[in-house]
């Protein structure tokens, strides 16, 4: 099989992918470490990181299109697997998953944005989004959404496991210490406010 086969793995050409992204320049890196359409979702940021993705911007990039493929493939899974023939039978009930939901926001952000300029504020807040989203998913979250000086994330999504609100707790926790360690200017030093919600959701 040669280079090319080898990133066509069940049908997906992760040199595409790249391309796509405008990311070529790492296609070796990624063949030379066997990267395929089963490994690629599960890579982290500390894996792109000895992958040579050196750049912050990049690893976002990447990290923002794993995630994609990770619900796409959720998605998939739920939408079109195929089960036994329930014709004339009664419907299935709803079955319950849990999901830890975690929502981080920066404490005396409306202080930050009176004291800075936008640009300064701007800097700010999009190194401590990039420092929560690498956080969040080393630890096998998924970044849903980001409001503001808030970031929403889910732990049991789109795939669960057992461990997931422990996982939550402890992203949490790195979580504050991290974003207390970043270079955040004039604003001196920057504190987190963490809290996490662990409870079943419906799924059909």
């Amino acid at each position: 099989m040669d280079e090319a086969a080898k990133c066509a793995v069940n049908g997906m050409d992760i040199s595409a992918w790249l391309r796509g992204l405008g990311l070529e320049r790492y296609e070796q890196a990624f063949r030379e470490n066997a990267i395929d359409e089963a490994i690629l979702p599960k890579l982290t940021a500390e894996d792109l990181r000895d992958l040579g993705v050196t750049a912050v911007g990049h690893r976002r990039i990447l990290l923002d299109a794993i995630a994609a493929l990770r619900a796409e493939s959720f998605r998939d899974t739920t939408e079109h697997s195929v089960g036994p023939d329930r014709s004339g039978a009664k419907a299935p009930e709803a079955e319950r998953r849990q999901l830890t939901v975690m929502f981080a926001d920066l404490v005396g952000s409306t202080a930050l944005s009176a004291r800075l300029d936008p640009e300064e504020l701007r800097d700010i807040i999009g190194s401590y989004h990039r420092r929560c989203a690498e956080v969040i998913t080393r630890s096998g979250g998924f970044v849903a959404k980001y409001l503001g000086d808030g970031v929403l994330a889910y732990f049991g999504y789109p795939q669960a496991h057992e461990e997931d609100a422990e996982q939550a707790v402890r992203a949490g926790l790195a979580l504050i210490e991290a974003v207390t360690s970043l270079d955040a200017g004039q604003a001196n030093s920057l504190r987190v406010r963490v809290g996490n919600r662990h409870g079943p959701r419906g799924r059909r």
